[in-house]
């Protein structure tokens, strides 16, 4: 974190709501990706009162925020605050032979997502959708090559043809996270906005931003082995 621009009251009250043991298990759980305060409570076996008054005094400290999803309007996600990670531990450690980024048209956030992983971790990466596109978008291949990135050998991919019953799902979108295989684990959820609707460059950038953000947190603490059994 960037202490200069935290007061010391500011800083005081973040560690504060760190120091019970369930707050500091929510934030572990989000630390990986964002995740429906539902999730939480039974993921952390912790009842729904418990979870909404642990979820308001991070909020109030400036760790988490909560967002609505693209998808399923009704569903909130909750997801820490950027800003405040660097006072977070790491992830857990997690093992996976390969991660398979998803979204619902496999045209942007996932083909990105899967070129910044590639760049930056020795585990394998491909992408895919649940309702692929039947190509990439236009300022999706503009972004990656901006940043250096090859996409000339992107194709968009449906999820059922490509994935393994033990890869790392991660959903960069709320509306292909809620259509999940649901015996597919592991997985993780990115709450990351659509820039196809916007279809500018800075949205592209934004999304791309997120992604490389979140990659650089996750990607140290993945290892290919540890996760092992027989594929698809």
């Amino acid at each position: 974190m960037n202490t200069e621009r935290f007061s010391l009251a500011e800083r005081a009250r973040i560690h504060a709501a760190l120091g019970d043991s369930a707050r500091l298990a929510i934030v572990d759980t989000l630390i990986a990706g964002d995740v429906a305060p539902g999730e939480l409570g039974a993921a952390l076996e912790l009842p729904t009162n418990l979870v909404a008054h642990h979820l308001k005094v991070l909020e109030d400290a400036g760790l988490v925020v909560r967002t609505r999803s693209e998808g399923d309007r009704r569903r909130t996600y909750v997801r820490l605050q950027s800003e405040a990670l660097a006072a977070v531990a790491t992830p857990a450690a997690l093992a996976a032979e390969r991660v398979v980024f998803v979204c619902t048209q496999n045209s942007a956030r996932s083909q990105l997502a899967a070129g910044i992983w590639s760049r930056r971790s020795h585990v394998p990466a491909i992408s895919a959708g649940t309702e692929p596109a039947e190509r990439v978008h236009p300022r999706a291949l503009k972004t990656a090559r901006r940043h250096g990135l090859d996409p000339s050998g992107w194709r968009t991919a449906a999820l059922g043809d490509v994935v393994r019953r033990d890869d790392l799902l991660i959903a960069v979108c709320d509306n292909a996270h809620e259509h999940l295989p649901t015996g597919q684990v592991p997985r993780l959820h990115w709450s990351i906005p659509d820039p196809a609707p916007a279809d500018t460059d800075a949205a592209f950038e934004a999304a791309y931003a997120e992604l490389a953000d979140r990659i650089d947190r996750l990607a140290p603490a993945l290892t290919p082995d540890g996760i092992t059994g027989s594929k698809q």
